[in-house]
């Protein structure tokens, strides 16, 4: 057995925790009792609490940024519908409280910041450059538009419980963005 498979496998009992009944709220020690581990064996492989939190946050973001790979064209609506599915909730408050303990410096979190959104960035933007037609620097600028705003959302329906409306808000976006990438809608003179 590699150094590698005991953190894999401590990372997956943790992502399933996240996932099932959360872990935001619980100390190192209620983590490792839930998982079925001992707290010293959590910080001998991720140091600590936050880093353990952080990589579980990184987990799911991975798994969400392969589910965008996967799309042949780019299709908001479809993975609005993903991302605001209450199933994800657990994991996406957990994104936000590392996100926010990153913006004010918390030990363990540092490197939250430096991926949270660049990679989002370099995944959805070739889709939007094939599939609208948009050159490279533009489909970065629409996609990193697009992180942000489904990240505001997806807070907004964290926060309010409101899924219908926070997804009208979101279809608002979606033909906003759709009237845009018409070839003619960037012309002068153009409505």
């Amino acid at each position: 057995m590699t150094a590698s498979q005991p953190r894999e496998r401590l990372l997956a009992a943790a992502l399933e925790q996240a996932m099932h009944g959360g872990i935001a709220g619980m100390s190192l020690r209620e983590l490792a009792r839930a998982i079925g581990t001992s707290h010293r064996m959590l910080l001998y492989h991720f140091g600590s609490r936050e880093g353990l939190l952080t990589a579980v946050a990184y987990a799911v973001e991975e798994a969400q940024r392969a589910e965008v790979a996967q799309l042949v064209a780019v299709d908001a609506r479809r993975l609005w519908q993903h991302f605001s599915d209450p199933v994800l909730w657990p994991a996406e408050r957990l994104f936000f409280e590392l996100y926010g303990q990153a913006l004010v410096g918390r030990p363990g979190t540092e490197e939250f910041l430096g991926n949270a959104i660049e990679p989002w960035v370099t995944a959805i933007a070739p889709a939007l450059s094939r599939e609208a037609g948009l050159d490279e620097r533009t489909a970065r600028l629409e996609a990193r538009l697009a992180v942000a705003v489904t990240r505001g959302l997806l807070l907004d329906l964290l926060a309010t419980g409101d899924r219908q409306g926070v997804t009208e808000v979101f279809e608002r976006y979606v033909q906003y963005t759709e009237s845009g990438y018409r070839p003619d809608a960037n012309q002068p003179g153009q409505p």
